[in-house]
């Protein structure tokens, strides 16, 4: 009886650890990128909502860092960027800023691009800095950076 009620334990916990394991995955899937696979919108374009995650991701609190830089912006941004040694184009900025938010998302199907307003927090002062990120809406390609346009947002 003693071993049956240990067999029994064991298969509970073995069980516990897969859900919990299924649920980490699921957790796991749910925050990663939107890729073209993941495209919510039947017309297979990006959402808003991709769009919002794709930058909160790629910008982060304080800049993209060298993968995102490397993977997931637009080769012609890449190239705009390389001309520009002593100015960080993709933060329209000269150095790292203390905080990033993301402003709402707006998305031009006719024009296939979905934009938000980046703003940058600098120093003590409550000192911001405006710009805004264009991503391409194609969801049959993964989503990148197309560009930026650093004369002050909304």
């Amino acid at each position: 009886m003693l071993r049956s009620i240990h067999a029994l334990r064991s298969r509970a916990a073995v069980a516990g650890g897969c859900v919990a394991a299924l649920g980490l995955g699921f957790a796991l899937a749910a925050g990663s990128p939107a890729s073209a696979t993941e495209r919510t919108d039947p017309n297979g374009r990006y959402t808003a909502e991709e769009i919002h995650h794709f930058l909160e991701g790629f910008y982060g609190n304080h800049g993209p860092r060298p993968w995102e830089r490397e993977h997931l912006v637009s080769d012609q941004l890449k190239e705009e960027a390389a001309q520009t040694p002593d100015y960080d184009l993709l933060l329209c900025a000269q150095n790292e800023p203390q905080d990033i938010e993301v402003g709402e998302v707006t998305t031009a199907q006719s024009a296939r691009v979905g934009w938000a307003t980046i703003t940058t927090h600098w120093g003590q002062a409550p000192t911001t800095r405006s710009f805004t990120a264009y991503v391409d809406l194609d969801a049959s390609r993964p989503i990148q950076l197309l560009q930026v346009d650093c004369a002050p947002g909304d």
